[in-house]
């Protein structure tokens, strides 16, 4: 019974992803939703504060607020006040740049984990995807939240830039009492254009399937399940959670499955206008998520480790949802002599 309820989705998700703005100080290469410039009808704080209540009744657990860079939000601390008040659990994305000492000791006050972008353990090979000055600014950033016991991680994305540098990351995540997470590079946004570039070989990815097997303490969160081995099967989801655990609101209260599908044909409502209750149990969009079958990898002897993979790659890659994830470690094992080494490459189960 369990399993058939987690696949027909919880009555309320665990927790929620919301991108607070597209403003962001910085522009980096793989910015999965290409962020930089302020865009018409973004949240103001009366509506911000409306939908905290909304997931607040629904008993959301945790928010994880990214953006855009979320303190270039004028009212955002306010905003964590509110949702910590509520007693939610926040977890917050950001390059660090505007945690000064007056931030870091108002974010020690509330349970908040905080995540601090870097792409490498070196301002040459960061500042090259996230812009000049970045590395510094981050670092400070770190010192500032260690010196207050803030949890803190180092979350960067897996790109053949950032590949090389996952030892240095997991020691320079050390020496401030942190953890590494690493996040799965996906062609949204400015990911687009950057994928065949940036994506790593089949050979790369084979490589850091082994490396997160010999390093459990390094996160993922679910980006990686696709290429997990039995060694972290219990540490964490084994399946996509779209609109089964999770979903994510725009900085214009859209509702779409998760973050890196924000494409108009995900669109399942519009906060505060609509109650997120009815969005969540009622969306269309959302009841074909749970019903999505990736029929082709049942017969998978992988299959109990990933369910089908991300269907966000197969539908970046292949234009459709319920195919493989054409990354998953059946397939690069498969298709690891294959010449289309990088983008958009396709196999089966």
């Amino acid at each position: 019974m369990g399993n058939q309820y987690v696949e027909m989705g919880l009555s309320a998700p665990v927790n929620v992803t919301w991108e607070m703005t597209y403003r962001c100080n910085l522009s980096c290469i793989h910015c999965l939703s290409d962020s930089g410039s302020a865009r018409a009808g973004e949240l103001t704080t009366g509506e911000c504060l409306q939908i905290i209540d909304d997931l607040s009744a629904m008993k959301v657990f945790q928010l994880n607020i990214g953006g855009g860079e979320p303190f270039i939000r004028e009212d955002f601390m306010d905003l964590m006040d509110y949702a910590h008040e509520k007693g939610m659990v926040t977890c917050i994305s950001t390059n660090g740049t505007f945690i000064d000492d007056k931030c870091a000791d108002r974010l020690n006050h509330h349970l908040v984990y905080i995540q601090v972008s870097l792409d490498a353990a070196s301002a040459d090979q960061n500042d090259a995807i996230r812009g000049k000055g970045s590395f510094e600014k981050a670092v400070r950033a770190l010192e500032r939240l260690r010196e207050r016991d803030i949890e803190v991680s180092i979350n960067t994305v897996l790109t053949r830039l950032s590949f090389p540098e996952l030892d240095q990351l997991v020691d320079l995540a050390a020496s401030f009492g942190a953890k590494l997470r690493v996040s799965r590079f996906r062609p949204s946004g400015r990911g687009k254009e950057s994928w065949a570039a940036l994506n790593v070989t089949k050979e790369e990815m084979l490589t850091f399937s082994d490396w997160l097997a010999r390093h459990i303490a390094v996160s993922t969160g679910d980006s990686f399940f696709s290429v997990s081995t039995e060694e972290r099967r219990s540490l964490g989801m084994n399946m996509c959670g779209a609109c089964k655990l999770t979903c994510c609101i725009s900085p214009q209260g859209k509702v779409f499955p998760c973050a890196f599908l924000q494409d108009v044909e995900f669109y399942a409502g519009k906060l505060p206008e609509e109650a997120f209750a009815s969005v969540w149990r009622n969306s269309p969009v959302f009841t074909s998520f749970r019903n999505l079958r990736v029929k082709s990898c049942e017969g998978c002897r992988r299959f109990s480790l990933c369910n089908g993979g991300c269907p966000a790659i197969a539908y970046h890659t292949q234009q459709q949802l319920n195919l493989p994830d054409p990354e998953c470690l059946e397939n690069l094992i498969k298709g690891k002599d294959d010449d289309a080494d990088r983008g958009y490459f396709r196999f089966e189960c």
